[in-house]
């Protein structure tokens, strides 16, 4: 199968990077972060989580946040709503896309959402039907595609189950979550031969964690299947609380990179980006993980 022409980032940074850091960030914080990303060409960037402040205080802001946000014509800005009050505060906000997440691990999805993975499909029902009511899209992620912290390695086929669950249920692309980051290329390549033959490629995404430093080897072997989605966090911010260890999703600034080596359209100015991710982790104190970031921030130092 023929690589992609052009691939569409899907920017987690906002929200699933920030949202595990242990200090709460500021909504200028969150919102100039938005605002670079977007300069910086993203057009698709998910920038809330509408969960419970008790839960998950770095998200507390989340009203202030999708409110607050200079929209841009043609980027999309989206927001993850685990249940129909979160989806109704997200509608309130003007909330043009929203995403529900189910794990392929039974003992990940108690720990992270406190249920099974039958009753978190059950409990995503309304809420999808409501946003499509409402002319909302909707994204669908599956957690621990290619490994489980408390199960292990985890069947291709129960992903798929679930991924066809979602899929069935009206979201229109099915994201798949490494989450802690244990994938490598050919059980990536398995688990989409597993997942394809139910739902179409276009309709799929690559959503992988950089713990082992597989992330970018597994992006370029779904590329090679037809992947042309692909979720990353600007200098790899994130990680997992229910993950111990777990670093953060693959860096933006590294897929950019490697993809324009590979003659790949994504509309991403990389040297803006970098710029960015240099920005957002001095401003919260953490160290850029992302190896090109690092990079050329050093190359212009050194002029």
């Amino acid at each position: 199968m023929a690589m992609p022409k052009h691939v569409s980032i899907v920017e987690v940074g906002p929200r699933d990077g920030l949202q595990n850091e242990a200090e709460p960030i500021t909504t200028a914080a969150k919102l100039e972060l938005i605002e670079r990303l977007g300069s910086a060409g993203l057009k698709r960037i998910e920038a809330a989580s509408f969960v419970s402040p008790k839960w998950v205080p770095q998200m507390a802001d989340h009203r202030e946040v999708m409110t607050g946000i200079r929209r841009r014509p043609g980027v999309v800005y989206s927001a993850l709503t685990p249940n129909l009050k979160g989806l109704e505060a997200a509608l309130e906000c003007g909330v043009e896309e929203v995403a529900v997440f189910a794990a392929a691990s039974e003992a990940f999805s108690h720990k992270n959402i406190n249920c099974s993975i039958a009753e978190s499909l059950a409990r995503f029902e309304p809420v999808v039907e409501r946003a499509r009511e409402a002319g909302v899209r909707v994204r669908g992620y599956v957690s621990c595609v290619l490994g489980c912290p408390y199960e292990g390695n985890i069947a291709p086929q129960r992903v798929a189950e679930v991924s066809r669950a979602l899929y069935a249920m009206g979201c229109y692309e099915i994201s798949l979550g490494d989450t802690i980051g244990v994938g490598t290329p050919l059980a990536a390549k398995r688990l989409l031969d597993a997942v394809g033959r139910d739902i179409p490629r276009d309709n799929l995404a690559a959503h992988f964690h950089d713990t082992y430093g597989q992330a970018l080897a597994n992006l370029y072997a779904v590329l090679e299947e037809g992947i042309s989605v692909i979720d990353s966090a600007v200098a790899g911010l994130g990680g997992c609380p229910y993950a111990k260890g777990a670093t953060g999703n693959v860096a933006t600034e590294d897929v950019i990179y490697l993809l324009n080596g590979l003659g790949i359209h994504s509309g991403v100015d990389l040297d803006n980006l970098a710029e960015t991710g240099v920005w957002i982790t001095q401003t919260i104190g953490k160290p850029n993980r992302s190896k090109v970031g690092v990079a050329l921030a050093a190359k212009r130092t050194s002029r």
